[in-house]
């Protein structure tokens, strides 16, 4: 059966999307909530437990706060209250915490610790997911049962101040409100006065019941300069200073004989130790709770912080205010806020609690009776009934006392059990569902093989595969391979405890995609028996491939391919998630050890068995008949020598630069020495280094008016870094006040603006009026001249000497290696991607939301504009691949007006991009690859990190391939 190439790659593509679509559909499952549609209501709590009686008690409990104030103040890390540098950073929190009528503990946030996810948890006491970090950029309404809905249903005043991500979220609950936006992180004073500025007024009124403040400089300051840089002491002394005003306030109302205030100081999430936050780790997850209220015991002196799930504080204002407790709220109510009331109202508390715990955990687990904290509530509800049996007859003897106490504890083991349990369901994951899709995924790896196997008909006129469809299906092994899976479809769907997405789909579908995977495994085996034996291999050429169908792999392309593939595979285990930079610094150093070898089995090796080495193994390049003369062929020879080593070195240079991965971020790198302020001298040096190779480095294939506009543009970076304090100009003085470096970011933006231009314009010009290869391959270099400013601008001080190192080793490989040595547009691209996946990881980024430099976004932006925000953050993020990418499109380019058999390679890379069905692919798995690898989940990494190996498998392909054809026809 022959199909038209374009046909068969258009369908790899779509099978690709329905892979991956299923894929996500089982790691974002729809969570499970209870199946009440409505939210609850006082009326719904259920009656006081009483044994043997007719009359127990359905009466609501009564609230143990007339008034709370939630001070909630973004990335607050517990260190920086129970710290050692408590003392000095909050003293009067501090002191507080050690001598005043608190409770304190320390707070575990889930991941994702981002900013809405953990609203959302502190209002409905549920786990958010992953998805919710999407939808953080652009808050809805929250429909959920929560916490606000209940205290607003209750006719609770409410006042909120700071983040407008809380507006949002609650429209039309607030009776009074003020939001601020939370995205522009250059801005840590404004952002918080703007709070504050509403304090003094609202304090003095009584017209309020909850007052809800959300500070956010801390964590810009965060974002900007990190958790140990100069402005965090002021900042937290000013949050220290408003709590300080906010507990006096209170304390001057508290009225005798009314219910008293609960102030509680918490923070949404923490930081890392670069400042960022997103992550799993313990700076991000760990944050401080302080409840302070006259209804608590004085402290005599500092004790060791308890520790609670954020989720905990849920139960406990709602149960504290008298209100009902969200349905889908996991938390348990925090047994030291009830210590003070009668025995009776705390196991009413733990009680309702509880109740609403099974009710939840009934709606989630099938089997919830099997779940040990479910029968421990039964138990501890009839030993409750009992005691409050005895209590109503008048019994005040000490057995009473003891049973109720037994009894608490009870509740106590039942609600932590209950809660675990229903955390550990709602993080659960459809995997089911997630496999079927990662097996569609690996589906088109097998696509890619078998139009691999079908090059030379692909590459025939009629551009048609050759597809062996009848003799697959009507083979034994696919007939049996249908059956495999049908059975392992049908096992599993009919004996799984819980409904799977891809179980809920058609019979029929479901049987045709198994009959069109068992078809393509046997039609990929098919081809292999005819096309797949190796060749002998041919001497005196690195990339040798043979003609017809056979092939012949050197040791580059073994290490290549295995190193691809081994990386793919190797991220099944979390470890290598965790730490994939190791693995890409191992592959990058083999592959220079590699190219090292290859350069002296050509110039030296070679060399003793061919007299005239300089003629037949140095070509000019420019395809002119002349010979080298012998100086400049010892010098290029000696070049491409210490190429090799010398990319070693740079590599090994960058890795000490920043720290990255999970296990070792923690550690003290050159990037932290470099930004210390001692040696801000030693760092402008490097900057204004690194910042004049870089000139030197893109400038050559450029025209004179980019070169200047280049020139200007790296003074203004300098300039910029200068304004915002990063550097110092050697007449400036280290005292000097900073700004925000605006004016200077525009100036920089302008050349870069001016640069892209005359680089399009060169690129339509070769491409519209005259097909001039030398004028496109200088508006590509430009266009990537104008990327590398716009990086050099956007990257930190101490970040620069990783964009010079790149654009030195793009420039030694270029003029040394790739064409000296005449790889292939293949291995050429595979370095490529090698180089770009190391050089993301050099830049401290690592497989952790929490490295993502939000700063970046904001750079000559006096406000938050959210396109490009979030084009400068990404761009800042992936610099290293995409400078790499494009580097390569340069570089393919670029030999179209050096040499006959490269004439191709410029053709390829531009029927690539001209190739639909190709480009929506390459824009298909870089988004999945670099937008959701982040999140910090190990699980889909196989998938999306096998998903950009077979990015890179089909531009080699697609390289290789027409490399053959132009070959063929020209011999």
């Amino acid at each position: 059966m022959k199909v038209r190439s374009s046909v068969f790659a258009s369908f790899i593509l779509i099978f690709e999307v329905i892979g991956v679509a299923l894929f996500l559909r089982g790691f974002f499952p729809v969570p499970v909530k209870s199946s009440f549609s409505s939210k609850s209501k006082l009326s719904d709590q259920p009656a006081e437990p009483l044994t043997g009686g007719s009359h127990n008690s359905s009466r609501p409990p009564q609230p143990l706060f007339k008034r709370v104030v939630l001070m909630l103040v973004d990335a607050l890390r517990e260190d920086f209250v129970f710290g050692p540098n408590g003392r000095k950073y909050m003293p009067y929190t501090r002191h507080l915490v050690e001598r005043g009528s608190t409770h304190s503990f320390v707070a575990k946030a889930r991941a994702p610790t981002v900013t809405m996810p953990r609203i959302k948890a502190l209002t409905t006491g549920s786990i958010p997911g992953f998805i919710d970090v999407v939808m953080n950029l652009n808050s809805p309404a929250l429909l959920e049962d929560n916490l606000i809905w209940q205290a607003k249903t209750a006719g609770k005043r409410i006042v909120f101040y700071g983040d407008d991500t809380w507006v949002r979220l609650f429209p039309k609950h607030f009776m009074e409100y003020d939001g601020t936006t939370s995205f522009f992180v250059s801005d840590y004073t404004e952002v918080d006065n703007n709070v504050t500025r509403h304090l003094d007024s609202t304090l003095k009124r009584d017209d309020w019941d909850i007052l809800i403040l959300h500070y956010l400089g801390l964590d810009h300051i965060g974002h900007v300069s990190g958790p140990y840089s100069s402005p965090i002491q002021p900042k937290l002394l000013e949050m220290d200073d408003i709590l300080k005003k906010i507990h006096g306030s209170l304390i001057s109302k508290e009225a005798e004989g009314s219910l008293p205030y609960l102030l509680v100081l918490c923070g949404d999430h923490g930081m890392s130790e670069t400042g960022s936050h997103g992550g799993s780790s313990e700076p991000e997850v760990n944050t401080p709770l302080v409840l302070l209220s006259p209804a608590f015991r004085r402290k005599v002196g500092m004790e060791q912080p308890g520790v609670v799930e954020q989720v905990d504080l849920t139960p406990t204002l709602a149960l504290g205010l008298g209100l009902p407790i969200s349905q889908n709220s996991v938390g348990r109510v925090i047994p030291g806020v009830l210590e003070e009331s009668p025995l009776r109202d705390q196991l009413r508390f733990l009680h309702l609690n509880g109740h609403q715990l099974s009710c939840l955990l009934r709606d989630s687990i099938p089997e919830h009776e099997k779940v040990s904290g479910f029968e421990q509530f039964r138990v501890a509800e009839k030993s409750h009934g009992s005691w409050v049996k005895l209590y109503l007859e008048g019994n005040t003897s000490e057995v009473l006392t003891n049973m109720g106490k037994k009894v608490l504890k009870q509740y106590l083991e039942a609600l932590a059990a209950m809660s675990s349990a229903l955390s550990k369901q709602l993080g659960k994951y459809d995997m089911y569902s997630m496999i079927a899709g990662m097996v569609f995924v690996f589906q088109v790896s097998r696509l890619l093989v078998v139009l691999l196997l079908a090059m030379p008909e692909a590459l025939s006129g009629a551009a048609e595969v050759d597809l062996p469809v009848l003799p697959a299906l009507l083979s034994l092994p696919f007939y049996l391979l249908c059956l495999l899976l049908a059975s392992v479809h049908v096992l599993v769907c009919t004996s799984a405890e819980s409904s799977c997405y891809f179980c809920s789909l058609s019979w029929g579908l479901v049987f045709a995609a198994v009959a069109f995977s068992s078809a393509m495994f046997c039609i990929l085996v098919s081809m292999a028996t005819r096309r797949l034996p190796l060749g002998p291999k041919i001497p005196g050429k690195s990339p040798s491939r043979s003609s017809g169908s056979e092939w012949a792999l050197s040791e580059l392309d073994v290490l290549l391919l295995a190193g691809t593939a081994g990386h793919t595979f190797s991220l099944a285990a979390s470890s290598f998630v965790e730490e994939e930079h190791q693995t890409w610094y191992f592959l990058l150093n083999t592959l220079c050890l590699a190219v090292f070898q290859d350069v002296c089995r050509k110039y030296f090796r070679e060399r003793s068995t061919s007299g005239d080495e300089e003629e037949h193994l140095l070509p000019s390049k420019d395809c002119h008949p002349s010979v080298h003369p012998q100086a400049e062929v010892c010098s290029e020879r000696w070049l491409a020598l210490a190429t090799p080593p010398l990319t070693l070195a740079c590599c090994r240079l960058l890795r000490s630069l920043n720290q990255t991965g999970v296990q070792w971020a923690h550690l003290p790198d050159m990037g932290h020495w470099l930004n210390s302020s001692e040696h801000k001298m030693v760092l402008s040096l490097l900057a204004a280094l690194s910042l004049t190779l870089i000139y030197f480095l893109i400038q050559r294939r450029c025209s004179w008016v980019s070169k200047i506009a280049l020139a200007l543009g790296l003074l203004g970076v300098y300039s910029y870094r200068a304004a915002v304090g990063n550097v110092l100009f050697p007449w400036q003085h280290a005292g000097r006040n900073v700004s925000k470096g605006t004016v200077e970011a525009r100036f920089v933006y302008v050349f870069v603006l001016g640069i892209l231009f005359t680089g399009t314009k060169d690129l339509l010009r070769s491409q519209i009026i005259t097909a001039d290869a030398r004028l496109k391959s200088r508006g590509l270099w430009e266009i990537y001249s104008g990327l590398v400013l716009l990086v050099s601008l956007l990257f930190r001080a101490h970040n620069l000497p990783v964009l010079c190192c790149c654009l030195l080793i793009q420039t030694l490989m270029a003029q040394f290696i790739w064409k000296k040595l005449h790889y292939d547009a293949a291995q050429t691209t595979i370095m490529h991607y090698w180089f770009g996946q190391a050089f993301f990881y050099f830049q401290g980024n690592s497989n952790n939301i929490g490295t993502v430099d939000i700063s970046v976004g904001f750079v000559g932006l006096e406000s938050y504009v959210e396109a490009p925000a979030i084009f400068l953050t990404a761009l800042s993020t992936y610099a290293g691949p995409l400078l790499w990418a494009c580097h390569l499109i340069c570089y393919l380019s670029s030999e179209t007006d050096r040499s006959p058999v490269a004439v191709g390679h410029g053709c390829y890379c531009l029927a690539l991009l001209r190739s639909v069905p190709a480009a929506a692919y390459i824009v298909l798995v870089t988004v999945l690859r670099y937008h959701l690898f982040i999140w910090s989940v190990f699980s889909p990494k196989l998938l999306y990190e096998s998903m950009h190996t077979l990015l890179t498998a089909g531009v080699c392909l697609f390289f290789s391939t027409m490399e053959q054809s132009h070959s063929s026809s020209k011999s």
